[in-house]
């Protein structure tokens, strides 16, 4: 017989949920809605301590444990951000379910993007494989890491749709394409999710929404964004986030269309509730309810809390004194209601019980070295880092051919540095385990080739720090001692004197991400200057890009014999690249955004409108191209391959009716080989007009040598309408469709279909 009918684990959640919200305080309550940033490591501060001798900023961080402790015991305080250690998530649990008043256990959150312990590809490179396949099971993978270290709760898949590449946090999502990265976002929700079990995590989609709009690229700026964009380009990928099943989704920061994206009602409810149907609840970025009064929208913190309530927001994430510590106080003075803070609460409490916490909160500490040291994992890392790489250019030169090799000068100090190797939004890493470009070539080549490096060019500092280097010791950077003339010189001697210089190119993982949005594409420090006088040595030059981003490679494609954008392949991307060079693995990366040519074209995106002299397209600029300098859905491969036959299977479709579009591809070479197979549309007219291109099915198949794969796909209502502005809802014309099948977003290989009454 059980205390109360909320310690039943034979009830349903919300019958558990909704006995223990009538045994709550306000305060408990308000608690509940409370996500603190923990700063501790669980060692007490020593009582000879003299904390008040600090500084008062200093002072507040050191103290800052020992208040959340007090409110855990309190019982006011519903989860912890970025307690890692299992250890220490055991002992503030049981603080939590043995010293609080009511034993209400805590939501454990941390940022898992891309791995845990072992670490994937960024997600950008992730989403660069065209495999939802291989998205989900990275993340069952790292949910798995997770779960075994006591984690709950992910703050993951970011699912904005980035248009513009200054932007940082580019990054951390799937580009340009509603359409991709709607299918990634679904992929990761059930990777993270799956059913709920013991070895996975809630997922928390981000950040609603519109947040890779930002003005100028620049993080936390505002966006205005039309409703046109925003129902059909941007809060597509949170509906399937949300038919996935996502438990949770977190608020976005700026002000969108003039509105804290954190107390928008009609963003937060009118539409996330009323109109995507989440059922789940809602938490804000960092510290974003206080940030309303800093944004000159809340007049104090007590009206934004109020406010942010009233919007749909469920829980704030605070590092300091929430303004949510001011909710009982508004519900005395009638601010908020009783029924907005119960139906907040009843949120965080079901998805608390729905996640077993209740009947079983402490985490194995003995059994999660086994989980994080899985060989299994880090071979997936591999598979996925290989699936990832994109050939953006080759002459012929690769796959290189590891008998006729005697020397390879292997130059850059990316080719080298295992921090980098990893990319950005890691922060339970190993870089012992890490596998770098270089350590990866000479493992695949072996003694019978000499492999040099020479580090080269260096790679110039931020002019504003990152805020994230100074919570990781791994972090790498060019020596203050570096002489660039020096050691440019020595890389081009090495280069010379090689067979086949790979040459390690791009950015610090550092110089993207949160907070790291740039103003150029440009490759920082003397690295083109590098590039150039190798390039003049003679010996054929395999340029290896490392970045998150496209960067300004109009030089390269015009002079160096093989480009592969590596992105920041993870645990194990060194062996990886080495796979990709050396012909081991047939590249099939795809690019997930359009490649500009120069900074000055950013925004540049294949799915554009016709407009006036379509023509013209490519001559907007008086002095140079408006095309890019490769296209969405781009990548090249060592097999080839050939589409025919694409057909139609009727004359004519019906509004409302399913076509199926098929099409022939044949591998002409003699290696078996992925081919991403891509369909778009374009509407030639209608309510609205439509992009001359959309991105509406895709592929990745495996072909064999000499084999033939037919791919269908199926075009449907859920295809092909959209929101139109001229009837502000949702449209299906009767119309003519345009319908391209083929290897990017630029294939000719095209026919028609009549969508009839």
């Amino acid at each position: 017989m059980h205390r109360h009918p909320y310690l039943n684990p034979g009830l349903p959640a919300e019958d558990r949920a909704e006995d223990l919200l009538a045994r709550l305080t306000p305060e408990e309550k308000a608690g509940q809605l409370t996500l603190y940033f923990y700063l501790g490591t669980g060692q007490p501060v020593p009582d000879d301590f003299d904390i008040e001798s600090l500084p008062p900023e200093h002072r507040a961080f050191v103290d800052q444990p020992r208040r959340i402790e007090a409110a855990i015991a309190a019982g006011t305080t519903g989860g912890l951000l970025f307690v890692k250690d299992p250890k220490l998530a055991n002992t503030l649990q049981r603080k939590a379910v043995e010293e609080s008043r009511l034993g209400i256990p805590l939501l454990f959150g941390f940022d898992v993007i891309h791995g845990l312990r072992t670490i994937f590809p960024v997600p950008i490179a992730m989403t660069a494989t065209w495999s939802p396949e291989t998205v989900e099971a990275a993340q069952t993978i790292a949910a798995r890491e997770a779960r075994a270290t006591g984690i709950h709760w992910t703050f993951a898949p970011m699912i904005d749709v980035a248009r513009d590449a200054r932007w940082g946090r580019i990054i951390e999502g799937s580009g340009e394409d509603p359409y991709l990265t709607s299918a990634i976002a679904a992929a990761q929700v059930h990777g993270f999710q799956g059913d709920f079990g013991p070895d996975r995590v809630l997922a928390g989609p981000k950040h609603l929404v519109g947040y890779g709009a930002s003005r100028g690229g620049r993080d936390y700026d505002d966006a205005d964004i039309s409703d046109s964009e925003l129902w059909n380009v941007y809060l597509p990928p949170f509906r399937a986030a949300i038919e996935a099943g996502a438990a949770n989704i977190m608020s976005a920061y700026m002000d969108l269309n003039g509105v804290p994206a954190s107390a928008n009602r009609r963003l937060l409810t009118d539409i996330l509730r009323d109109e995507l149907g989440f059922t789940g609840w809602v938490v804000s970025d960092a510290n974003a309810v206080r940030s309303l009064e800093t944004q000159h929208f809340a007049r104090d913190q007590k009206d934004a809390a109020a406010r942010a309530l009233h919007a749909g927001l469920d829980m704030e994430m605070a590092t300091f004194d929430p303004a949510y510590d001011n909710l009982p106080q508004a519900l005395a003075e009638g601010r908020v209601s009783a029924e907005e803070l119960d139906r907040a609460v009843r949120r965080v409490l079901t998805a608390k019980f729905r996640l077993g916490l209740f009947d079983d909160p402490y985490v194995d500490e003995d059994a999660a070295p086994a989980v994080l040291d899985e060989s299994a994992h880090r071979d997936a890392a591999r598979t996925a880092a290989e699936q990832s790489l994109v050939l953006l250019k080759n002459d012929g030169t690769l796959p290189l051919d590891a008998g006729k090799l005697k020397s390879v000068a292997v130059v850059g100090q990316l080719a080298d540095s295992k921090r980098d190797t990893l990319g950005p939004w890691v922060f339970a890493h190993d870089t012992h385990e890490t596998v770098t470009v270089l350590e990866g070539l000479r493992r695949r080549l072996g003694d019978g080739v000499r492999v040099g490096h020479a580090p080269g060019a260096g790679i110039v500092e931020r002019a504003f720090p990152s805020p994230f280097d100074a919570m990781d010791e791994t972090v790498e950077s060019t020596p203050a001692d570096h002489d660039d003339d020096a050691e440019i010189d020595r890389a081009v001697a090495l280069a010379a004197d090689a067979d086949v210089a790979v040459v390690v190119v791009g950015q610090r993982q550092n110089q993207i991400g949160e907070k790291a949005s740039t103003s150029t594409l440009a490759l920082p420090g003397r690295q083109l200057e590098q590039l150039r006088r190798i390039t003049a040595t003679g010996t054929p030059v395999v340029l290896v890009v490392m970045s998150g981003r496209p960067v300004d490679l109009r030089w390269a494609d015009g002079n160096v014999a093989a480009i592969v954008q590596s992105w920041y392949p993870g645990t194990r991307g060194g062996e990886a690249v080495a796979a990709v060079l050396l012909g081991d693995v047939s590249p099939a990366g795809r690019l997930p955004f359009t490649w500009p040519r120069h900074v000055g074209q950013v925004p540049l995106i294949y799915g554009h409108y016709r407009t006036f002299e379509p023509e013209q397209q490519g001559a907007r600029y008086f002095e140079e191209e408006s095309t890019p300098l490769y296209p969405f859905g781009h990548g090249l491969s060592y097999a080839e391959f050939r589409y025919d036959g694409l057909r139609v299977d009727t004359p004519s479709l019906p509004l409302g009716g399913t076509a199926k579009i098929s099409v022939d591809v044949t591998n002409t070479s003699t290696r078996p080989a992925d081919e991403v197979v891509q369909l778009y549309t374009h509407q030639r007219h209608g309510t609205s007009t439509r992009p001359v291109r959309e991105l509406k099915g895709f592929q990745r198949v495996t072909i064999p040598a000499g084999g033939t794969t037919t791919v269908t796909f199926a075009l449907g209502p859920d295809q092909l309408r959209y929101w139109s502005a001229a009837s502000a809802h949702y449209v299906q014309d009767t119309t003519t469709l345009d319908i391209w099948i083929g290897g990017s977003s630029t294939t000719p290989l095209t026919t028609t279909l009549d969508v009839t009454d």
